[in-house]
């Protein structure tokens, strides 16, 4: 596969802050890449880089195989941004917001009102084009706002956050949308904090925290860099602080916690945990509820490697 993007030892300094430490990142060409990351973890800075609107102290950065700089406009025309805040203008129309956008990219005009009833299509707003944004719901705003980013067809399409604070079929417009614009040739850089979002679209992702890229590829290839093998989760048990050590010291457990009620354990890749645990608790005398038993999610791995909840 042909490289899409090459970040190089990247440094970014605020006074004495260290927002970027030698960060590296490779995405290919055609890929849903996914970047993951706690709020502060770097990835704004990040992408305010990659996009050269910020300058960094060290390293380099390479889009379409050429150097990115603050000129470098012909790579810029091939780069769509949709960032988390949305941004359109409230005194235009749906339609009106669109063209604007795209007439950064395209002079056209004949070509441009083709993309611009095309993107409106995509991101089905055909029934809101005479409407300003104001009159929209959450949901149809982020649409309009992914529509005025992705309208001039760019090959690098940047989304942050897009799914933030919107309904559940906005939220599954939006993905499959963007399933849609891979498909048709669009390579994504995706940053979210659902990690559901993240396995259902991302053929590649990369774990940041502290500037450094701590860990990257695919969602299988996450899930077996970590110990976490099966999370076994039981409801309405009541247990004493010695039969919670007790668990912890069987077979393959290495982690256990207890909290209203809710038994959850960390058990390694072994055969038969839960029925060492049930085993347990039977000879233990313990009721219990229900139970529950997980392979390894992308909030494992994140938990195990950051050691950090992404969304509280």
């Amino acid at each position: 596969m042909t490289q899409m993007i090459e970040i190089q030892n990247l440094v970014k300094r605020y006074g004495n802050l260290l927002a970027l430490d030698h960060l590296n990142l490779t995405i290919e060409e055609g890929e849903v890449f996914g970047l993951l990351g706690p709020n502060g973890s770097g990835k704004t800075t990040a992408i305010n880089c990659l996009l050269a609107l910020l300058k960094y102290d060290k390293g380099s950065i390479k889009i379409m195989g050429k150097p990115m700089e603050p000129d470098s406009y012909d790579i810029k025309r091939e780069i769509g941004v949709v960032m988390q805040d949305v941004a359109v203008f409230e005194q235009m129309t749906v339609w009106e917001n669109i063209d604007y956008f795209c007439g950064l990219y395209i002079g056209d005009k004949k070509r441009r009102r083709q993309l611009v009833e095309e993107a409106i299509q995509f991101v089905g707003l055909e029934d809101y084009r005479k409407m300003r944004p104001g009159k929209l719901s959450g949901g149809l705003k982020r649409r309009l706002n992914i529509a005025c980013g992705i309208a001039h067809r760019p090959r690098l399409i940047i989304l942050d956050e897009p799914t933030v604070a919107v309904d559940p079929q906005s939220r599954n417009k939006i993905l499959e949308g963007i399933l849609k614009l891979n498909r048709q040739g669009s390579t994504i850089i995706y940053t979210s904090h659902y990690m559901e979002e993240v396995e259902r679209i991302c053929s590649r992702i990369a774990i940041i925290d502290h500037g450094r890229a701590l860990a990257s590829g695919t969602k299988e290839e996450l899930k077996n860099m970590i110990k976490t093998g099966e999370t076994i989760t039981i409801e309405a048990v009541a247990l004493e602080p010695a039969q919670l050590e007790e668990i912890r010291a069987l077979p393959h457990v290495f982690d256990a916690s207890y909290r209203e009620q809710t038994l959850t354990i960390r058990c390694g890749r072994a055969r038969h945990n839960l029925a060492r645990v049930l085993s347990y608790l039977q000879s233990a005398d313990i009721a219990f509820g229900k139970v529950f038993s997980e392979l390894p999610t992308l909030n494992d791995v994140f938990l195990e490697i950051t050691g950090k909840v992404l969304r509280d």
